[in-house]
């Protein structure tokens, strides 16, 4: 079920088989196992092609089923980074990994593939996943329930993969992944009714990379990717808002880190700064990490001086949640 990544890397479809219930028709899970097609890959084959590595990191692609009638295992999937060589049940502390690009289709989940490598060597498992976005399928409500279902997903990713350990899991994602991660963190206290309630996965640590903490400023503040994300205004689909928004869903209980870029002209850095103070005026931890000089995109760039403090951040968090 596992390929190295070496040259031409051969990443492993994993057919949704073990569907959870009510969320895939039959026709969208199968048991087969089969390499995946480049149809399948898209952008994140060719930039797995591209990596060239020594090591053993190994990466395996699930499909994971939907809730909502429909998959498209061109964008409804996840890669899944192990480290190298041998480990015992339960010993892999993992990541996850939500991508940004405005909810928009325009960047997908290749974007992370250097940081997902670069963090299953230092002894990780990351759990990168895709989802629709807005041009591709997606939008309000097709991401959400995306996202939430790609989580939901990884404790069948367990049962396959057991040396990954669920009970401590890092979440982190960049500008709208961002919102999604700490959207996933909180998603236990949203009502039966509410897209993501009762969720069959919780993280234990959320990370946000410039990610959009608070949804009604960037739209207020003209940001026209999140009012399409959402479909509509603040004031025209309050409940909405009201539901994924991270500034009006903090949870005191679980421990958060935004880390922003001072020149950051996509998304508001004080969105970040003004959430981790809302976070401890709730008795909760969040840390700030403000990188002066430092723009929106740079903040994740593989080539950027920030880079290694982002890999540092996540591995970090996600050894010492494990080990705590």
């Amino acid at each position: 079920m596992r390929a190295p990544i070496a040259g031409r890397a051969l990443i492993t479809v994993v057919a949704a088989a073990l569907a959870l219930a009510g969320c895939a028709s039959e026709d969208e899970a199968s048991s087969d196992v089969s390499p995946a097609t480049p149809a399948d890959r898209g952008a994140a084959e060719q930039a797995l092609a591209k990596v060239e590595s020594s090591s053993d990191v190994t990466v395996n692609r699930y499909l994971y089923p939907t809730t909502t009638g429909s998959r498209d295992n061109r964008q409804n999937w996840a890669d899944v980074y192990l480290p190298p060589g041998e480990h015992e049940r339960g010993s892999v502390p993992l990541v996850v990994l939500i991508h940004g690009g405005g909810w928009q289709s325009k960047l997908g989940a290749d974007v992370f593939v250097s940081l997902s490598k670069r963090l299953a060597e230092r002894g990780l498992a990351v759990y990168n996943l895709e989802y629709r976005r807005v041009g591709s399928g997606g939008g309000w409500p097709i991401t959400f329930k995306d996202v939430a279902a790609a989580l939901d997903y990884v404790p069948h990713v367990q049962a396959a993969e057991p040396e990954i350990s669920t009970d401590d899991a890092v979440v982190a994602g960049h500008s709208a992944g961002g919102q999604l991660a700490m959207w996933s963190g909180t998603r236990h206290n949203l009502e039966p009714d509410e897209i993501g309630a009762g969720p069959a996965f919780r993280p234990t640590y959320v990370i946000s990379l410039a990610g959009a903490l608070d949804m009604r400023q960037a739209v207020l503040e003209g940001n026209p990717r999140a009012r399409r994300a959402m479909g509509g205004l603040p004031k025209e689909v309050p409940e909405r808002y009201a539901s994924i928004d991270p500034i009006q869903n903090i949870d005191p209980e679980i421990p958060i880190i935004a880390m922003a870029g001072s020149v950051d002209k996509v998304l508001n850095p004080n969105m970040s700064a003004n959430y981790v103070k809302a976070v401890k005026k709730a008795g909760g931890r969040g840390s700030l990490v403000m990188f002066p000089g430092v723009d929106h995109t740079q903040i994740v760039a593989s080539d950027s001086p920030t880079f290694p403090q982002v890999i540092e951040t996540i591995s970090r968090a996600a050894h010492d949640t494990h080990r705590g």
